[in-house]
């Protein structure tokens, strides 16, 4: 197979078109558009279908796009590697990160990867949405109790634990009795939490007050004394050392953040020296670990 004109081809896969990708590219239109019609004559197939204003891929040619763009990135990563001896983390490293995550550590932790690493341009978008890491091209996410899905393989980083906490303020609720809650998301009927106590097993009723689209202004709210509130211990650790806030119960939902990437994908050196920096960051993983990382 021509490879020159498989990676025109993903080239104007990637951009929508022959104008912006050769704009991009910054070569003529007309030969890109030669090149892409000859690999469809090699192959025998139509890979995209050409409207008036709009080109759009054929269910053969996102088939190869996604297999080929992939491919051709690590004949390139692969290049890069042997010709800088292999070792040397550079180009662009695209990561999706959660949104929690991203307000309290990415900002440090791209800042001092970035100081480590000068030759590795990061990107990180922050998102709580899956991803597609071919389609939309990054090379690391950064999950919270990912599903399983057999085309990403990582690690686990970081491990958290949801704690029922409220401030001092607020009177603990006696058997039976309904408390104020402030959840994240929309207000919906009153919940059961199942929860952990010094004396043992419990359930508290809990009526949701207020709805925030943060854990960062949950946190804030409950703070205020509107409520209680299920929150990661590594949010509320400085809370509840100050006695600003009080913890009630444990809640048995273990969190794992976990950093995955393709699995087909070769490691590159900029993936792995950012999978090492976080290990360094993070050496125990532990909740305590990361509100230390965070600061006040």
């Amino acid at each position: 197979m021509d490879l020159p004109a498989l990676a025109d081809f993903t080239l104007v896969a990637r951009h929508g078109g022959f104008g912006r990708a050769a704009r991009e590219a910054g070569r003529p239109k007309a030969t890109l558009s030669r090149r892409v019609a000859e690999l469809e004559a090699d192959l025998d197939l139509r890979l995209f279908e050409r409207g008036a204003r709009s080109l759009k891929l054929t269910e053969e040619g996102r088939a190869l796009y996604e297999r080929a763009g992939m491919l051709l990135t690590e004949l390139e990563e692969t290049a890069a590697a042997i010709a800088s001896g292999g070792q040397t983390a550079r180009g662009r490293l695209r990561i999706s990160a959660p949104l929690l995550f991203s307000q309290t550590a990415m900002g440090k932790l791209a800042a001092g990867f970035a100081l480590r690493h000068p030759d590795v341009r990061l990107e990180v978008t922050v998102e709580d949405r899956p991803v597609d890491m071919i389609e939309e091209g990054y090379d690391l996410v950064i999950r919270v109790n990912p599903d399983p899905d057999a085309t990403l393989v990582g690690r686990i980083f970081l491990r958290d634990r949801l704690v029922v906490v409220a401030s001092p303020a607020l009177p603990r609720p006696g058997n039976g009795a309904v408390l104020p809650a402030v959840v994240r998301g929309s207000l919906q009927r009153d919940e059961t939490w199942k929860v952990s106590t010094a004396a043992g097993p419990a359930t508290l009723m809990a009526k949701p007050v207020l709805g925030l689209s943060s854990l960062l202004m949950v946190r804030d709210a409950v703070r205020a004394g509107v409520g209680a509130a299920r929150l990661p211990l590594s949010l509320v650790s400085a809370d509840l050392a100050s006695g600003s806030l009080v913890h009630w119960a444990d809640v048995d939902a273990p969190i794992a953040l976990w950093a995955l990437y393709p699995t087909r994908r070769l490691l590159s050196a900029r993936v792995s020296a950012f999978l090492d920096y976080l290990r360094d960051a993070f050496p125990k993983g532990t909740p305590d670990e990361l509100a230390a990382y965070m600061g006040p």
